[in-house]
């Protein structure tokens, strides 16, 4: 039953993945038509504020999850109970903290955001506000259940109500943008099906799972070690706030509601391109961990680390060398006349962010080592750089000035100094990986140069256009890449599913 539930698990996690991104290119344009820059920029603003305050969860949510495996494993079912019941009443507490936070942030939005902000828009996020950190005050303390069904790897009724819910949200949402409602609309929906998703996990692990919540008092010791290893991911977290969410908070005290919109659809975009390299570097954790445990050599995991890096570049060459060609136009044409700066935000965004994407292989090894220390307090620094950067910037340059600021922290702290400890700590042969790399890029930069001056004389301005220029582009860039850049495993790599799929067609 477990092996099926992680296959069918996997299955489903890549249906997501699909699915969100289907959504995000196909539901976004018509939303932000529906709502208009304004509505879409106060709705994004209102939840980047909110989401300052999710990273109170502390990174607790990994440690239970890890936990409630171990002591399962050991069959310490007592001390599972009870560290269920501490981690319900940490909960609580960070519940009644994220009230009282969110009650100060409430009665200052005047303070922050009157420069910037209507006093309709104001009045608007007001409300929003209220809803969200009502939403927040519920989703800490009944999110142990979530975690607890993924630690009894129950995946399949997970990724199914995940399903669900972006089906429900995208539809029901449609429905009240035709009824006129916008911003608070949106946040409403947010909350009725975040409340739902959590009352389903309780009645599962209640029902289906027999989970029980013993209240005996606050194990200390226990809480430092769980302390112990949540403290980083809580770092990990705070560093994607500080990256991610920062700009339209920025912006929108600044300049206005619709200088956050432009931002916040670069973000949608950049959120899109991370997902294309996230989901090798997690299945070569057990192998990582296990060559580290058996003291293989550091030139085998060196070359594994070079390894994956040039199938994620085989992607994301791919896809970053069509977004220089056509990214422009497509936003046009996918958002509308008024996003147009949205591409040189996306681009500022994407060009750096590739390096750190094609090494995450690296965090990989960090993990296994039981080494991530360094590049965790390393983030933590060159995000508050970010931010202070971007306090100078944004109110000359707008959102151009945010992304130059991200842009620049993602140079400085991910590819220049991580670059330098992976070589000269963890032995891994970094010179080695960018003659790979830079031997691997001569075909897109031919390809991308080659089409950039043919687009110079053809005029991409509606959807059939584009498709055609964009499917004119695969059809010459792919079988390039596949001779001249990629080498025989990463050709079998393709050819063998290939090759299966074929034999069983034939078969039948």
């Amino acid at each position: 039953m477990k092996i099926n539930q992680l296959k069918a698990g996997a299955v489903l996690s890549y249906l997501i993945l699909a699915l969100n991104n289907l959504v995000g290119l196909v539901y976004t344009p018509y939303m932000l038509r529906m709502m208009g820059q304004s509505e879409y920029g106060l709705y994004s603003l209102v939840t980047s504020v909110i989401a300052y305050l999710t990273i109170l969860d502390l990174g607790f949510g990994n440690t239970i999850i890890r936990y409630t495996a171990k002591f399962r494993a050991e069959n310490k079912s007592e001390e599972l109970h009870s560290m269920f019941g501490m981690f319900v009443t940490l909960y609580m507490a960070i519940s009644l903290i994220t009230i009282i936070l969110g009650t100060i942030l409430y009665f200052n939005i005047d303070l922050i955001y009157s420069k910037a902000l209507t006093s309709d828009e104001l009045q608007k996020v007001h409300v929003m506000m209220i809803l969200l950190i009502f939403n927040l005050a519920f989703t800490f303390p009944l999110s142990i259940y979530g975690s607890i069904i993924t630690a009894y790897e129950n995946f399949v009724f997970q990724r199914l109500v995940r399903i669900a819910r972006i089906i429900l949200n995208t539809g029901v949402m449609i429905i009240l943008l035709e009824m006129g409602y916008r911003a608070i609309g949106m946040v409403v929906l947010i909350t009725v099906l975040n409340l739902a998703t959590l009352l389903l996990n309780l009645w599962y692990c209640k029902v289906k799972l027999n989970i029980k919540i013993r209240f005996k008092g606050f194990d200390r010791r226990l809480f430092k070690e769980l302390s112990g290893y949540s403290f980083f991911i809580f770092l990990g977290a705070l560093v994607d706030r500080l990256y991610w969410s920062s700009g339209q908070i920025i912006l929108g005290a600044v300049i206005g509601t619709a200088a956050v919109a432009v931002f916040s659809v670069a973000i949608q975009l950049q959120q899109m391109y991370s997902s294309f390299s996230t989901a090798i570097p997690g299945v070569f954790l057990p192998k990582i961990t296990a060559m580290t445990t058996k003291e293989h050599s550091e030139k085998e995991i060196s070359d594994l680390f070079i390894k994956t890096g040039r199938i994620q570049f085989i992607i994301l060459a791919f896809v970053l060398t069509g977004f220089i060609l056509f990214g422009e136009q497509f936003i046009t044409l996918w958002a509308g006349p008024d996003y147009k700066e949205t591409y040189y935000i996306t681009l500022l965004f994407f060009i750096p962010m590739t390096i750190p994407l094609i090494q995450n292989i690296g965090l990989t090894i960090l993990m296994a080592r039981n080494q991530i220390k360094f590049r965790s307090v390393l983030y933590v620094f060159i995000a508050i750089f970010s931010v202070l950067l971007q306090l100078l910037l944004a109110k000359r340059y707008g959102g151009i000035g945010s992304a130059i600021a991200i842009c620049t922290a993602l140079v400085l702290g991910q590819i220049i100094a991580m670059n330098i400890y992976y070589y000269k700590k963890q032995n891994i042969d970094i010179p080695k990986f960018w003659k790979e790399i830079g031997r691997m890029s001569v075909s897109p930069l031919i390809t991308g140069i080659v089409t950039y001056l043919i687009l110079q004389t053809v005029e991409l301005n509606n959807v059939a256009k584009l498709a055609a220029g964009m499917v004119a582009f695969s059809v010459v860039y792919l079988p390039f890449f596949w001779l001249t850049s990629m080498n025989e495993y990463e050709k079998q790599l393709l050819v063998k599913p290939l090759q299966k799929v074929r034999e069983k067609v034939f078969k039948r």
